[in-house]
């Protein structure tokens, strides 16, 4: 390693912080010590208690599964307390169910509402049985009322033979079986039981816990002040101590002004970032100006010998999606020094001066790693033009930024750490930024050309798997106007179409598939629509491609495709497709734009005689492509080669507000209204001219694309110029939904159900 070798420069990894924070220590140590206190007054020494509601517990108790009989060693109480409305069972319950015993039991029949009742509760019918079962061993039942009772307990038994009335000679009879209680001679093995507790309201729920339990319970009193003063206060002690505890978090615990102060940038670990610059493509131009950068990091010798100095900052403006973050990304992979990476929004605070000494404190900490880079991602966040908007500006905000401007370029000399920064709003920006000195040259990181995408999917198919005769040229073609981020969602498209489908890799058509998606919408092939819409729709989008076909736009931009399948918010679609990128437009081509634009609405009236508002779009794009054409282009005969304001960028609140973008009188401005009406209704006449004389072919391909849906442009121009298909498309239907794995219920032995499952209580 050479002396100048920039890494032998870099510091230590610092160790990580291992010091306590004991304020927090503290703080749970006394939330510890007020629950355990609490506890420890509540009885919670004791064995843990199931908890139960009082239905259930009624249940139990009454089907016999509370020990009832040994109030020695399994008592049952019931805690009140003087102070308070609600009050607690402990009781013991049986962890399994206890085998009972069955007996037979027989009452006499007497035709009565109220026993006429409990059999239809209970399900006991006649039979048709004349025999008298052996009821010498059998429990005889004397009053309704007793029955009612063993009825609510759960202790008829209606599996395997339910109850039944038996009409014999002497007098009708209830015959059936039911389970008896545990005896009070049987012992309790304390491993068969589990402590229950049983919360109630006393003015609600007490009369019912009375008539169950009886007099025979204990009733215990509670008078804890203890108790009753931190069931009060502990939630109070609770959200006071959390509200402290928060604050101290916000402001950064012991010595919170400056923990809340300093820097948030983040040392960009160079194990855990791969990327370098060959995952970038596409900015070739980009890519060799911030490659000097790293060059002179690795070494400076080699331009300080000319007398060349390292830049201070460097701007990356572009689009959002064309890869400025991940230019910067593989700027920290490459370069061998210390990467700082941050947000603009990291510095703006509710509290002026945070944002000011937090940039003091992230170059502070930089210069200490010198030589290092500095990335400051979305800068159009704490760097916009101060002084401007609303009630003054945003001070925050430009405190922020003079610090920002002192440190990159003040009486301090700042050397060796650069400042790397991206937007898509350079114009926001305020002009002492951009001046030389801070940000030194500013990087265009533009779309990429049909090159630079083919590059870029390239990169982006080495993730997936790729059919051997996938070719991406044409999809880089077919994909002008398109991002980095969108043609990384083109091939992930096509990846997850081809999942769908079963394939084992991504082929042409999956590629093409993910493109119409990503450009016009995913197909809506669920939505009703009438036949007479479908009609409409059809003629509509013929009459675009025929105006297209008819006119000498069709050779720079020829018809991809046309489709009534509903795309998006659109019912139909036409789509078309350059060959190549272009950078120029002209008069010829833009007024045959309007034609095919217009060629919808005309359609409609030709055929229909009758015009939709599903034009409404068409409309938008030729008047503001006539507009254009006045206003900007000067290509209009009246008005001349002259530019009129109309400035439809975004527009920036604080510096756009008081100015006028207006700069011609109102003579000039009628001018422009009969420019721009006339340009649009002659090309309209065209259009009407150009569907009239195609009338009988418009409405034959209108028929074909009703009946196959989606016609490609050769189709269409076969059966514009000879009226028939030689080769008919091939209509595919989307794969159906898989369904859900239906679960398997295991089947019920009915038979056995009865031994096999514990008896009910």
């Amino acid at each position: 390693m050479s002396e100048n070798d920039p890494q032998k420069n870099l510091p230590p990894t610092p160790p990580p912080a291992s010091s306590p924070n004991w304020g927090l220590m503290i703080l749970m140590a006394v939330i510890a010590g007020i629950l355990l206190v609490a506890f420890v007054f509540d009885g919670a020494l004791a064995p843990p208690a199931k908890v139960m509601k009082l239905d259930e517990f009624q249940n139990d108790y009454r089907s016999g599964l509370i020990v009832q009989h040994d109030q020695k060693n399994f008592p049952i109480e019931v805690i009140t307390s003087d102070g308070s409305s609600e009050a607690t069972i402990t009781a013991y319950r049986f962890r399994d169910t206890p085998q009972f015993k069955k007996a037979t039991f027989y009452m006499p029949f007497t035709d009565s509402d109220a026993l006429r009742a409990l059999c239809n509760r209970y399900g006991i019918v006649s039979s048709a049985e004349q025999t008298a079962p052996d009821l010498s061993q059998a429990l005889r039942v004397l009053t309704t009322e007793q029955l009612q009772r063993i009825g609510e307990e759960g202790r008829i038994l209606v599996a395997p033979h339910p109850p039944v009335i038996l009409n014999l000679a002497e007098q009708p009879v209830i015959v059936g079986e039911l389970r008896l209680p545990l005896g009070g001679q049987d012992k309790v093995n304390p491993k068969d039981v589990e402590p229950v507790r049983v919360d109630f309201n006393r003015g609600f729920q007490g009369p019912a816990v009375g008539s169950l339990l009886g007099d025979g319970i204990n009733y215990r009193v509670d008078n804890s002040s203890w108790g009753l003063f931190l069931a009060n206060s502990l939630p109070i002690i609770l959200i006071v101590l959390l509200f402290i505890f928060f604050m101290r978090a916000q402001t950064g615990g012991p010595g919170g002004a400056a923990k809340f102060s300093r820097s948030r940038a983040r040392l960009l670990d160079p194990n855990s970032n791969h990327v370098t610059f060959d995952d970038v493509a596409g900015i070739s131009e980009a890519k060799e100006e911030v490659w000097e950068i790293v060059e002179f990091l690795r070494n400076p010798k080699k331009f300080q010998n000319l007398g060349g100095t390292i830049p201070k900052g460097v701007l990356m403006v572009g689009p959002p999606g064309t890869g400025k973050t991940l230019l910067a990304r593989a700027i920290a992979g490459e370069a061998e020094v210390p990467f700082y990476t941050i947000s603009g929004s990291d510095f703006v605070e509710m509290f002026v001066g945070v944002g000011a000494s937090r940039v003091r404190d992230m170059f502070a900490e930089a210069k200490k790693h010198a030589p290092c880079l500095i990335f400051i991602d979305e800068i159009d966040a704490v760097g916009r033009h101060r002084g401007h908007g609303v009630g003054g500006g945003h001070d925050e905000r430009e405190q922020t930024l003079n610090a920002l401007l002192v440190e990159m370029d003040g009486f301090t000399a700042n050397e060796n750490v650069i400042v790397i920064a991206a937007t898509n709003r350079v114009d926001v920006l305020d002009p002492a930024l951009l001046r030389p000195g801070r940000f030194d040259r500013q990087v265009m990181v533009h779309l990429p050309d049909a090159g630079g995408r083919e590059q870029i999917l390239k990169v982006h198919a080495r993730k997936v798997k790729l059919a051997p005769d996938v070719d991406l040229k044409p999809i880089a073609r077919a994909t002008t106007g398109f991002s980095g981020a969108e043609l990384a969602n083109v091939v992930n498209e096509a990846a997850l179409i081809a999942a769908r489908k079963n394939e084992h890799a991504v082929t042409q058509d999956d590629l093409e598939d993910a493109r119409e998606k990503v450009r016009w919408g995913r197909e809506r092939r669920s939505l009703e629509i009438s036949d007479k819409e479908k009609y409409m729709t059809a003629i509509h989008e013929v009459g675009h491609a025929i105006c297209l076909l008819k006119t000498e736009l069709a050779k720079s931009l020829p018809l991809h495709k046309v489709t009534i399948i509903p795309r998006g918010p659109a019912l139909g679609v036409t789509m078309m497709l350059p060959d190549e990128d272009q950078h120029s437009e002209y008069k010829r081509e833009l007024l045959d734009y309007i034609v095919m634009a217009m060629g919808g609405r005309c359609a409609e009236q030709v055929v229909l005689g009758d015009i939709s508002g599903g034009a409404r779009g068409d409309i938008q794009q030729a008047t503001a492509v006539a507009r254009k054409m006045v206003c900007v282009y000067g290509m209009s005969e009246k008005l001349g080669p002259i530019e009129y304001g109309t400035n439809h960028n975004e527009v920036f609140l604080a510096r756009d507000m008081s100015q006028t973008t207006r700069n011609f009188s109102e003579h000039t401005a009628r001018i422009i209204d009969e420019e721009i009406q006339r340009i649009v209704t002659e090309n309209y006449e065209r259009a009407l001219r150009i569907l009239t004389e195609n009338r009988e072919r418009l409405i034959l391909i209108a028929e074909k694309l009703i009946e196959y849906e989606t016609l490609s442009g050769k189709q269409v121009q076969e059966l514009l110029d000879t009226g028939t298909l030689s080769e008919p498309p091939h209509r595919e239907l989307p794969p159906d939904i898989p369904d859900a794995p239906q679960q398997v219920q295991p089947e019920l032995n009915l038979e056995d159900n009865d031994q096999d499952s514990p008896s009910l209580p």
